[in-house]
């Protein structure tokens, strides 16, 4: 896949703007006024250390080369199931990190500078990003910090991850009525992917209740795949749903962050695309404290028609297209709900043979493949 960061090549680019602008603040604020300084006994010894560790192929874990082991499998639902594998843009990384040495995870050169930036969180996503994030820490989530090395753990939180844009009218369509439609999209998205009861595997009514049962086909497709799930007809590629008996979350936090537009629509009325990622930290139902997460991108299409016009039902959203991309949930399984596969116990199933993907790389548009692929982090 050509988007996908690569360890042989990176550039400016790939660094998402928030981190490249504080990086140039930061090194103009640390580099004026102040003359080149030999490096500390303790940098020098840092330094050294590498250098015999990269002379005996010794690279740190998920820098050169990624983990020893591969994570988790991972599924995108129509198009491809994704496995875990870590990589880095090198270049930039040591870049940075020779420029502002506080970079580095735990301060080692002794800076003394806070890192708490690292986990400050993030401003809204006001327009599509350029890049995938910036590397994250190789840390291992815990059930304290379930969102330990994930770029997912400076975005907001569950429903406050879903900022509505300024209502605005369009052509004939009224600012109130704009209103409405942003509003009830928001709704469908935290009843279908954040409300308790649909992720623990509940049926969704409060979702269901949004959409137009005039619509053809729509509501009694999902409730077949409800009713008895398979592969032509499976719930997870609406909502996000866990097998209570498997999984259990492992805290009360999902993490969301993505952006909404809106435009005037075909049927007299106002047409809405939501794109938004949910990343879901979960443990085993069986009592072990190992975490993992799986992390879902949905597509949503959705409008809400002028009822003078159109024979559709006042308050209720026409659905023109969704789509999603799984990542870390067991390839081939169409039981109705996600599978996180854990890095101590894979499931057998087919082994992965699509692109290797980044899950938060939200810079991509999502395809019509179907294979089961790689993910390079959860």
């Amino acid at each position: 896949m050509s988007d996908k960061p690569s360890d042989d090549h990176s550039s400016a680019s790939e660094i998402p703007d928030d981190v490249w602008e504080q990086f140039i603040r930061d090194a103009e604020r640390d580099t004026r006024g102040s003359a080149p300084k030999e490096p500390s006994a303790r940098a020098r010894m840092v330094t050294e250390r590498l250098r015999r560790q990269e002379e005996r192929g010794e690279s740190p874990p998920g820098w050169r080369t990624g983990p020893v082991s591969p994570e988790t499998n991972g599924r995108a639902g129509r198009r491809r199931t994704l496995w875990a594998v870590l990589g880095v843009p090198v270049a930039v990384a040591v870049a940075l990190v020779a420029l502002k040495p506080s970079l580095l995870p735990g301060d080692p050169f002794g800076t003394g500078e806070p890192a708490s930036a690292e986990a400050s969180p993030l401003p809204a996503e006001s327009a599509a990003p350029t890049a995938a994030p910036g590397a994250s820490d190789p840390e291992t989530p815990t059930l304290d910090e379930p969102f330990a090395g994930s770029p997912a753990l400076r975005w907001a939180d569950g429903e406050a991850g879903i900022v509505l844009p300024e209502a605005k009218a369009v052509g004939p369509v009224s600012k109130d009525r704009v209103e409405q439609a942003l509003k009830l999209t928001k709704k469908l998205l935290v009843a279908a992917n954040l409300d308790p009861e649909t992720v623990r595997g509940e049926r969704p009514e409060a979702a269901l209740s949004l959409l137009d049962p005039k619509q053809p086909g729509l509501l009694d497709d999902l409730n077949t795949a409800l009713r008895a799930p398979s592969g032509t007809h499976d719930p997870v590629t609406m909502f996000s749903r866990f097998d209570p008996d498997e999984i259990r979350p492992a805290g009360d936090v999902i993490k969301t962050r993505g952006r909404m537009t809106f435009e005037k629509g075909s049927h007299a009325g106002v047409a809405v695309r939501a794109d938004y990622t949910f990343v879901y930290p979960v443990t085993r139902a069986d009592g072990s404290t190992e975490v993992t997460r799986t992390i879902v991108r949905r597509v949503l299409d959705v409008e809400l028609a002028d009822p003078a016009h159109y024979r559709v039902t006042p308050g209720r959203l026409t659905v023109r297209k969704y789509d999603e991309e799984i990542g870390n949930s067991t390839c081939d399984v169409n039981d109705g709900y996600l599978h996180p596969e854990f890095p101590s116990r894979r499931e057998k199933g087919p082994d992965p043979t699509g692109p290797t993907t980044d899950p938060y790389d939200r810079s991509r548009s999502l395809d019509d493949g179907h294979a089961c692929g790689t993910v390079t982090r959860t």
